[in-house]
């Protein structure tokens, strides 16, 4: 239990930060039991994962059909691998649409990867990837998920990172008919989200810990497209952080029996 005895005094600070959002009336624990605690007057939920359950998580008690969705994330310090700690949205049932966020955890002094995805009636296959460019262990950083009828828009700390349009005038899935819950987890994948699975989670280092304040969701969704700056950024992004663009995936090369999605080719 070493690593989840958090002072007090560490306490009161991450709860002092958070706004008014209140876990208690904005969401539901999903799973995981007592691995997901609202802590203080709501303002702070942390999700914790052992051996015993594997991790845990939490979903709006809201759907929405377009908007702007932020979370101020911490996450799991030190040896991370084998974890995945998420923020998303998403519909439900087979033909499901789902916007994507997920930290893959790694060894200590490795970066994360962040691994988003678009999923349009079940289909996805539109990953890219992402080394950022500071510590997410630190301090809490802000993740935004702007969703509109144009277009996809990610972020952090209000720098785009990932631009989805929609082009479904050239026959691109998009996701634009199903309302889609706001949903957060922290689970054990260590089959695959490390270096393909060939480092696993070291169960010594448990507890691990990652933390969640200032949900904000608003049917405002505030931005249709990038300013020129915004563009300057999301070019610096793809340029120095991108590390997986499902576009030049090998698999789509000449002669491949996957041909690259049309917006690929376009």
């Amino acid at each position: 239990m070493g690593n989840l005895r958090v002072s007090s005094m560490l306490l009161l600070s991450l709860m002092a930060a958070a706004s008014a959002n209140n876990f208690h009336q904005d969401v539901e624990i999903t799973w995981g039991g007592g691995h997901a605690r609202v802590l203080g007057r709501g303002n702070l939920l942390r999700l914790t994962m052992d051996k015993t359950a594997g991790g845990a998580g939490f979903k709006s008690n809201r759907n929405y059909l377009f908007g702007r969705f932020n979370m101020q994330m911490k996450l799991i310090a030190g040896n991370s691998a084998g974890t995945v700690t998420t923020f998303y949205l998403s519909s439900e049932g087979p033909s499901h649409d789902e916007i994507d966020l997920e930290f893959l955890g790694n060894k200590s002094g490795s970066p994360y990867t962040l691994h988003t995805n678009v999923f349009t009636q079940g289909q996805g296959g539109r990953e890219e990837g992402f080394h950022l460019w500071f510590d997410p262990t630190k301090h809490f950083h802000t993740y935004s998920i702007v969703w509109n009828p144009k277009n996809i828009i990610i972020l952090v700390d209000s720098i785009p990172i990932r631009v989805f349009n929609n082009e479904e005038s050239i026959g691109v899935p998009y996701p634009n008919n199903q309302r889609m819950k706001v949903y957060a987890s922290l689970w054990d994948a260590d089959d695959w989200a490390t270096r393909g699975g060939r480092v696993k989670t070291d169960w010594s280092k448990a507890p691990f810990v990652a933390y969640y304040r200032n949900f904000v969701a608003k049917s405002d969704w505030e931005m249709q497209g990038l300013s020129a700056r915004g563009k300057k950024l999301l070019s610096w992004v793809r340029k120095r952080c991108r590390i997986y663009y499902y576009c030049n995936d090998e698999r789509h090369g000449r002669g491949s029996r996957h041909p690259p999605p049309p917006e690929c080719k376009a």
